[in-house]
């Protein structure tokens, strides 16, 4: 089966084999969000035990 690229690049997989994410609602209407929110949305969030199977499966 092939790679899906578009999944490919939304996702990172670690060496223990967790796949992380990026929150979502990062690229408009920030500017009511608090600076709180902000900062804690540039870091990546690991995925749930059932979309991690779901997504290994189009990643390989």
């Amino acid at each position: 089966m092939k790679t899906r690229k578009s999944i490919a690049k939304r996702f990172k997989i670690t060496k223990t084999g967790k796949i992380l994410r990026r929150p979502a609602g990062q690229d408009h209407c920030r500017a009511k969000k608090t600076g709180k929110k902000i900062r804690k949305s540039r870091k990546w969030v690991a995925v749930s035990k059932y979309e991690t199977k779901k997504i290994l499966k189009l990643i390989h």
